[in-house]
């Protein structure tokens, strides 16, 4: 099974391979710098040589690039969009370099420019990268408050579609949720992982992001809480990370540190369930 969690890279990002063994992970998710500015990755080569072997020496794969919270492909602004597309280029071309395989990103907020609007802005971003052989952008399923895109299917199926990318889809558990997909209990993973094929394809699907919800379904509200202690529960978590056409990709996990639980104990209950299913 691959599971692993979202890891700091303080100190150089080859330190990210140790501190995802050390919570017991064997693949996981970094940032390649702070999340809430705008900023150069800034890897050096002896710094992404280490990662690339430790990866290689260590750990199963693959590893994700999230890209910043600032970036908004959405967007109607000139000076965001031209902003965001510069952002991902850095990160897709740090991807390179420390051979991960895969970059994602939150389509963001239209703003005002509509549902259409926004996906076309999103598209036209995307479309301006150059993206290394070797690394794929993510499209990530989104909570959808507010003018945010992608906590409906469709808006992922449709960035998918028109791009000129060969794009994938990372899914967000805690985010489908609260966009309002049911994964509580087994017939709701099952009804939502086959609409999610009609829909976007399975085919697409390369990566899950596995979270529970402090929120009920449907609320809109993207907090995490700790694997089977939170509104999805054990039993819909249980048949996520057991459902047939889920068990081959990687989860990885971006649940919270609080109440004595952190990473560590949440892949282990993940492992717990997988074997008990």
């Amino acid at each position: 099974m691959r599971v692993g969690a979202h890891v700091s890279i303080a100190g150089g990002v080859d330190n990210a391979v140790d501190n995802e063994l050390d919570v017991g992970g064997n693949c996981g998710q970094i940032f390649t710098h702070s999340p809430q500015v705008w900023q150069n990755p800034n890897i050096g080569d002896d710094e992404a040589t280490k990662f690339r072997d430790g990866t290689d020496a260590s750990l199963d794969g693959p590893w994700v690039i999230h890209s910043s919270y600032l970036v908004n492909l959405c967007t109607p602004k000139d000076d965001l969009r031209e902003k965001s597309i510069d952002s991902m280029q850095r990160e897709v071309d740090a991807a390179a370099k420390l051979g991960i395989e895969y970059v994602n990103v939150h389509l963001g907020a239209h703003t005002g420019a509509g549902i259409d609007g926004g996906l076309d802005n999103a598209v036209s971003a995307l479309d301006e990268l150059d993206v290394p052989e070797g690394v794929t952008v993510l499209v990530e399923s989104d909570a959808g408050s507010g003018t945010k895109l992608g906590g409906d299917f469709e808006h992922l199926a449709a960035v998918l579609e028109a791009s000129d990318h060969n794009l994938g889809v990372c899914l967000d558990t805690a985010h489908a949720f609260a966009a309002g997909y049911d994964l509580s209990t087994p017939a709701g993973v099952d009804s939502v992982v086959d609409e999610f094929d009609d829909v976007v394809g399975i085919e697409n699907l390369h990566c899950i992001h596995l979270n529970d919800s402090k929120h009920a379904c449907g609320t809109n509200k993207d907090e995490h809480a700790h694997i089977g202690e939170g509104e999805i529960g054990v039993d819909g978590m249980q048949r996520i990370v057991s459902h047939p056409d889920l068990t081959d990709l990687p989860f990885v996990l971006e649940t919270p540190t609080e109440n004595g639980k952190s990473f560590e104990w949440n892949i282990e209950r993940v492992r717990e369930l997988r074997a008990e299913a």
